[in-house]
């Protein structure tokens, strides 16, 4: 994981926060008085959403020159917890498919709404990268489309990125366990590796009944306690004690879950996805502090942004807003004509609708937010499952709903538009179709969902 020094203009913030699930519960009844330091952790941690208005809070919030990149964002998709025994579904995306990839219909370099993905009946798994998205079957069988074609036996699991292509294999030969390796996604999976290694077996007891996959692994590698990079070395063992549960790569950063759902992350932080309060890189994995003492269930890394679901079912974000892909305030969708929150920070730090809304005048905008804020989604919906794509995010409720907010110029969001919005909108054709979302995964520039029929109420 690349990681990036203190970085020019970027204004260095340094702040620590206090966490405890007391605090949380008694921030949300309004119990908690607006004083000093509780105040400034309030309006970090819990001031910084959207939805109903809460009490007021005040502090300040970091703002830094940013500069804008086009790193390919990669994600693999996982069923949610739970739902192992639902009835047989099938494979949607929406989004960018310029190279032919999924979603390919064939109709434009873009979907713009949820079609039938052209994958394997029984893919049990989903990468996808900006120019190839990768399959992998419950036979093993793992297929590529898009700008790499290509297709091999004996997978139990595949990961894509723009650099490399990395799948976990049966050893060759006698014997238990799994062999990395390395390919270039233009090989089309012929010939030999790039590079392999020898790694504990373990994925393939990863798959839930009915052969579907419980939880992804790569670019985790089994065991938790080292990763694939898709720069060298591709092997990187974690710290000495550091065992993951899940682990996420954004454009330059990387999130880690712990076996006791808590939160670590390292790499480039100038757009505040480290989630430490600052703009600075982190070379070793950190502690998340804001989020001590919260258990997390679910942890998804975007280009430059970052998502947690807790255990109970709430969502944090952090990093950069530039396409309202945390849920707040959006300059650059202001500036385009778009639609903004009409429920916003105002200067001093309070929560509410701006005075002046209603003739036009301007919300306050959030371009960085450099320690996770929590958001609530409609309905008072609570959530299973995130993912993130470059500047994008979706979320899985518990109730099967997918919402999704951010970046939406090649129809990623599944709005049938290609519109940008900066808070939360559900994705009105699962609702139509009465179908339940079981898992969700974001490309870079495109979203593949996991969608079945909902059972008699």
């Amino acid at each position: 994981m690349a990681s990036l020094g203190g970085g020019g203009e970027a204004a260095s913030l340094s702040a620590r926060f206090l966490w405890c699930a007391e605090l949380e519960s008694k921030a949300r009844a309004g119990k908690v008085p607006r004083s000093g330091q509780l105040s400034l952790f309030l309006l970090n941690l819990v001031g910084a959403r959207r939805g109903r208005a809460r009490r007021n809070a005040s502090g300040t919030a970091g703002v830094s020159p940013l500069v804008r990149w086009a790193v390919p964002r990669v994600l693999q998709v996982r069923l949610l917890p739970g739902m192992a025994e639902e009835r047989p579904g099938a494979w949607y995306g929406f989004g960018f498919c310029g190279f032919g990839q999924a979603p390919g219909s064939g109709r434009g370099r873009q979907v713009h709404g949820p079609e039938l993905l052209g994958a394997p009946v029984d893919t049990c798994r989903v990468s996808a990268s900006w120019s190839y998205t990768a399959y992998v079957t419950r036979a093993g069988r793992a297929e590529l489309a898009g700008a790499a074609s290509g297709a091999a036996g004996g997978c139990a699991d595949a990961w894509a990125s723009e650099a490399l292509l990395a799948v976990l294999r049966a050893r060759p030969g006698p014997g238990p366990g799994a062999e990395l390796q390395i390919w270039t996604p233009g090989s089309a999976l012929r010939g030999k590796p790039l590079w392999s290694q020898p790694v504990e077996s373990g994925c393939a007891e990863e798959r839930g009944s009915g052969g579907r996959a419980r939880a992804p692994s790569l670019p985790l590698l089994p065991g938790g306690s080292a990763y694939v990079s898709p720069r060298a070395p591709f092997f990187r063992p974690l710290a000495p004690g550091l065992r993951a549960r899940r682990l996420e790569l954004g454009a330059e950063h990387a999130l880690l879950l712990d076996a006791a759902g808590q939160v670590f992350s390292w790499g480039g932080g100038r757009h505040g996805q480290l989630g430490h309060g600052t703009l600075e890189a982190e070379p070793e994995p950190r502690l998340l502090e804001a989020l001590q003492g919260l258990p997390v269930a679910e942890v998804a890394a975007g280009g430059w942004h970052s998502v947690c679901v807790s255990e109970a079912g709430d969502v944090y974000s952090w990093g950069w807003n530039e396409a309202g892909q945390l849920a707040l305030p959006s300059r650059s969708l202001a500036e385009d004509g778009k639609p903004v929150s009409r429920e916003a920070l105002h200067e001093d730090g309070s929560e509410g609708k701006e005075a002046g809304d209603e003739e036009g005048a301007p919300s306050p905008f959030v371009v960085i937010q450099p320690f996770p804020a929590l958001l609530d989604l409609p309905r008072g919906s609570e959530a299973a499952a995130a993912s993130c794509g470059s500047r994008h995010t979706a979320v899985v409720t518990r109730m099967g709903e997918l919402y999704t907010w951010g970046w939406g110029k090649y129809g990623q969001l599944g709005h049938e538009d290609l519109a940008s919005v900066d808070h939360p909108c559900r994705v009105e054709f699962f609702v139509a179709q009465h179908l339940r979302v079981q898992a969700v995964a974001c490309g870079p520039w495109s979203t593949c969902v996991y969608a079945a029929e909902r059972g008699e109420s």
